[in-house]
């Protein structure tokens, strides 16, 4: 299994979980606040750089405020990662010189 498929799997693995909190009358919300610092941690490790550390934020944000517990944040930054952000990939250009 590539590293794609990876992220995908342990990304949809800890949406659940977080989904699950809210489920969980009264207990819920405190459990999101041991949650919530937990899930940016993971997904600051999950993808590196300025990409990273703003998930980390929104992810820290959408598991600590009560009711957004449905939007499954690592699934849409996987889907932001590999299908919707195309960057162009750099080729290399041969340039043949004269003499």
């Amino acid at each position: 299994m590539n590293s794609k498929n990876k992220l995908l799997r342990k990304g949809i693995i800890l949406d659940l979980i977080g989904m699950s909190t809210m489920f969980i009358p009264f207990a819920g919300f405190f459990i999101d606040f041991l949650w919530a610092p937990y899930a940016a941690k993971q997904i600051s490790d999950m993808y590196e750089g300025k990409k990273g550390k703003i998930a980390s934020i929104l992810v820290f944000i959408e598991e600590i405020l009560p009711g957004l517990d449905f939007i499954p944040t690592f699934t849409l930054m996987w889907l932001y990662t590999f299908v919707w952000n195309k960057e162009p990939k750099m080729e290399p250009i041969t340039i043949e010189v004269e003499d």
